[in-house]
């Protein structure tokens, strides 16, 4: 008698690059709060501060950039108070590039543990993405105590109903960090010597984003070149929403969500392509 069993799960490779399995990731999800709590606890494991560090990291480099670009470069900052607008721009940046920066390197530091137990990798990289948007929103509620402040005292800041739209930049944000970050990590699983370069990558990357200067004080072709970067209209948008400050670029808004959406893909086909054989070559 044929003894015949049925299989609760059957675990092989995708035959397209595109098929990503959502339904598959929806069922790690436990898997995916668990890897966020534990990066957030091993973040600030054995420091002194402990998770103060969220605040404080933000606190000190909104002060040097209103020290060096404000009253050293004196740089103009739209008539909105310079500490508050660096502030701005700072939150979002670290955000995306603290995401970026770890996703770069997720697929290599967890190497070890692709080896003895199978999970979609995908739930790594999103487990960074979540563990950042709880910095990222704590920082945020510091920003909007410093933005009530500065306006009790005066200053020439306006809020109204569209700063609701925020989650948007935030989603797009981790979209654009998210794609960057899987092509990084799926082509340092050949070349190394990439990952050694993001840092350097997101230096020059920030000083191609108006956060320590307003798009406004560039003109011409380089303030389209300017606002091809998808960051850039990002930016501009999270201070106008939350300062008032600047204007909403509207179209260069649409060629960024485009970029994001591309870059996304690009990624995804990227690691659906070195997913099949990765564990071999790092």
């Amino acid at each position: 008698m044929e003894n015949k069993q049925d299989w609760t799960k059957v675990i092989k490779s995708e035959d397209s690059f595109f098929k990503l399995n959502l339904k598959e990731i929806l069922e790690y999800k436990d898997l995916i709060f668990l890897l966020t709590k534990r990066n957030f606890t091993t973040m600030y494991k054995q420091t002194i501060l402990g998770p103060l560090w969220i605040v404080i990291n933000p606190l000190l480099t909104t002060t040097m950039f209103t020290i060096i670009f404000g009253y050293i470069a004196s740089i103009q900052t739209d008539s909105v108070p310079q500490f508050i607008f660096y502030m701005g721009g700072n939150i979002i940046w670290v955000y995306f590039s603290s995401c970026l920066n770890q996703i770069s390197s997720t697929f290599l530091i967890n190497a070890s543990i692709f080896g003895k137990v199978y999970f979609p990798r995908l739930v790594l990289p999103i487990s960074v993405v979540l563990t950042k948007l709880i910095d990222f929103t704590v920082q945020l509620i510091v920003f909007v105590i410093f933005i009530i402040v500065f306006i009790q005292k005066g200053a020439n800041i306006s809020v109204d109903i569209k700063v609701l739209l925020f989650p948007l930049l935030v989603l797009q944000t981790a979209a654009l960090a998210f794609g960057v970050g899987i092509i990084i990590s799926s082509l340092t699983t050949k070349y190394r010597d990439l990952n050694v370069l993001v840092g350097f990558g997101l230096q020059l990357w920030m000083y191609a984003t108006p956060i320590v200067y307003p798009a406004s004080q560039i003109s011409g072709k380089l303030h389209t070149l300017l606002m091809l970067n998808p960051m850039a209209s990002i930016a501009e948008t999270f201070r106008y929403l939350f300062l008032g400050c600047g204007s909403i670029p509207v179209m260069f808004l649409l060629i960024s969500a485009v970029e994001t959406i591309i870059i996304a893909c690009i990624g995804l086909f990227l690691f659906k392509k070195v997913e099949r054989d990765f564990i071999d070559t790092i």
